[in-house]
């Protein structure tokens, strides 16, 4: 049969569309597999290894996880360097951090007397509150705090707490400071008052601060106004040595200590800044002195403001004595007056005793004053000035009256008193050429102050200052005394026990904080004469208990030493069951007994002789005539037998 044309019409664009549909599809294909191979190669190009691609018409699917997000960012920009950026389909993830780093938390505190401000970021569990609350109380006012902190949900990191502890006693100490907190360290920049206050707050903070704590403490004082501006430079014996130093500016103070060391000064001498200098060409004037003293091969040199005195060694040439201070007269700028002094050899043939004055100070207060005065009326005034300085109990007498002392005796002997009145302990030994200070001082400035007294006081007058600076006298350090320290331990048991494990030396675990806290009280005292002592009660063998306790003493020594406490001057003693507190045959009493002590070691008592010497410093003891006037002047005194080891029990 014949087809009709309605067939053959719908037979033809059939098969037209089907040619269509396979070209299409055929073109689709290959605008895919361009798109998905030119992306591909663009992403070996790039070095971008994790991403897939996919395309699906004209659309171009890029998938797979990126490290992070600067990766998935540059994946995707390559892939819109091959195709539109509009045809690129972003199906890729980022991968999670294994680990975020924490931020660097740390605060700025800045104080300005009662205005507290506080700057920086903190951990979220941090107690802010309470540090504002600190901050409030220290000012006095807690609307003078300016809470200017931001939060980061992280830890506290190791050392945060310790480093706040020390910056809040910073803050407490100076009304005026810049702190800087990080974890584990504190840097504190500040304006003290004067420069006790900055020896007792460096103290105090690094005291304060715990070993793993790094302190860095940048605090100045205003300069100090001294009167009279002066200066001594000794050399004796190839040593040399300042007694005093002032300077006027850092520069002048560089130039003197360049001098000195030339001349043979070990180390950097210290030399204070200060107002009051008498001339801009202080620098130069101290530096060519010193110089001459050193050309001369010794002796010393003073200055008080612009009086200037150069004592020569004894035995110095007279003709180097001429041509040494020559030079230096004619180098001294204007404004100063040079008086150049070369000593006289003593004569051997004299037989006359020592002409001297003597006064002693010991460790107890008491002050024996020995030796020549001119007048009856020179015994009064230097009894009368001794017993108001020292107190009237503490002062014994023995001198006697030699009219032949020069005018000048009276004043230089009250000049002496007044050196030994800075002293904890000491002597002082005036005779007609020189005036010699000896002891120990809790005043770390005592050389410079004892070189500008007698200086005021006697002028070109020669003296001799050898004073050592403990620290444990220093008052401004606010260190407690050897009983002081013992109290202290007591006050921080209280209540509570150092405990050991049933029949052991084993210090039980609740005994940790108590030694924590005693260990940083001693670390304050320093070195002093302690006994650990370990007592227990009466059940069981003597010997077993003796042995016990000795053993619970060693181990408390031993766990102080391990928390870096000096224990040198320490001794564990096991006392055993000798000296119960209770009785034995209660629980109650014999758990009493079960104790750790903390007393001083008693000094021996000391000799007469040695009654007289103390850490070096020797006291003359009064002969032939002195010693008898003393006896009488002494006869009713009463005289302190009690050393520093005698404590309450």
């Amino acid at each position: 049969m014949r087809l009709s044309a309605v067939a053959i019409l719908a037979g033809t664009f059939t098969a037209a569309a089907a040619v269509c549909v396979v070209a299409a599809t055929f073109s689709a294909g290959i605008v895919e597999d361009n798109a998905i191979d030119g992306v591909e190669t663009e992403f070996t190009r790039e070095g971008i290894e994790w991403a897939e691609v996919d395309a699906n018409g004209l659309q171009v699917f890029v998938h797979g996880t990126a490290p992070d997000e600067a990766a998935r960012f540059r994946a995707i920009t390559a892939a819109g360097k091959v195709v539109d950026a509009a045809r690129v389909i972003d199906e890729t993830l980022v991968a999670e951090p294994e680990d975020i780093r924490a931020p660097d938390f740390a605060i700025e505190i800045l104080r300005n007397g009662d205005a507290v401000s506080l700057i920086g970021l903190v951990p979220t569990g941090f107690d802010r509150a309470a540090l504002i609350d600190t901050a409030g109380r220290i000012v006095g006012d807690a609307e003078g705090v300016s809470d200017l902190l931001e939060t980061a949900d992280f830890p506290e990191p190791e050392g945060w707490g310790d480093a706040i502890g020390v910056a809040t006693r910073a803050l407490e100490m100076l009304p005026r400071s810049k702190v800087s907190v990080e974890a584990g360290s504190v840097a504190v920049q500040a304006m003290a008052a004067d420069a006790a206050e900055v020896r007792r707050v460096t103290a105090r903070l690094e005291g304060a601060a715990s070993e793993e704590t790094e302190l860095a403490l940048d605090l100045n004082a205003p300069r100090p106004v001294i009167s009279p501006f002066a200066l001594r430079f000794v050399k004796e014996d190839g040593a040399a040595r300042f007694d005093a130093c002032a300077a006027d500016t850092e520069a002048a103070r560089e130039s003197i200590i360049d001098a000195a060391q030339e001349a043979g000064a070990e180390g950097t001498p210290g030399c204070v800044i200060g107002l009051g200098v008498p001339s801009r060409d202080w620098g130069a004037a101290v530096s060519r002195s010193i110089a001459a003293v050193d050309a001369l091969g010794g002796g010393s040199v003073t200055f008080s403001n612009a009086d200037v005195s150069l004592i020569a060694a004894e035995g110095t040439a007279p003709e180097l004595f001429d041509e040494v201070t020559g030079q230096l007269e004619r180098d001294l700028p204007d404004a100063f007056i040079l008086d150049a002094v070369l000593p006289e050899p003593p004569d051997p043939d004299s037989d006359e005793g020592p002409t001297e004055f003597t006064a002693t100070r010991s460790p107890e207060g008491e002050v024996q004053l020995r030796g020549r005065l001119n007048s009856e009326m020179a015994r009064i005034t230097a009894d009368s000035y001794a017993r108001a300085r020292f107190g009237s109990d503490a002062v014994s007498v023995g001198t006697r009256i030699d009219d032949d002392l020069p005018e000048s005796w009276s004043a230089r002997v009250l000049a002496g008193l007044e050196a030994l009145s800075v002293l904890a302990n000491g002597s002082v030994r005036v005779t007609p050429e020189t005036i010699e200070v000896r002891g120990n001082t809790g005043n770390s400035d005592a050389d410079a102050e004892l070189a500008t007294l007698l200086t005021d006081k006697l002028g070109e007058s020669s003296y001799d200052i050898d004073v050592t600076y403990l620290e444990r006298l220093d008052p401004t350090l606010g260190i407690p005394t050897p009983a002081e320290c013992v109290d202290q331990i007591r006050a921080i048991v209280g209540a509570r026990k150092i405990t050991f494990e049933p029949g052991s030396a084993t210090l039980d675990a609740s005994a940790k904080d108590i030694l924590d806290e005693i260990a940083e009280l001693l670390k304050v005292c320093g070195e002093i004469p302690l006994e650990i002592q370990g007592h227990t009660d009466s059940q069981g063998r003597e010997v077993m208990n003796q042995q016990l306790s000795q053993d619970r003493a060693q181990a408390v020594l031993d766990q102080l030493r391990q928390r870096r406490v000096l224990t040198a001057s320490y001794r564990a003693t096991g006392y055993g069951e000798e000296e119960p507190i209770a009785d034995n045959d209660t629980e109650a009493g014999r758990e009493a007994n079960r104790r750790i002590e903390f007393r001083l070691i008693e000094e021996e008592p000391e000799t007469d002789a040695a009654a007289l010497e103390t850490e070096g410093v020797e006291y003359p003891a009064p002969t032939g005539e002195e010693a008898s006037e003393a006896a009488e002047t002494a006869e009713d005194a009463e005289t302190a037998e009690e050393g520093p080891g005698n404590e309450p029990d």
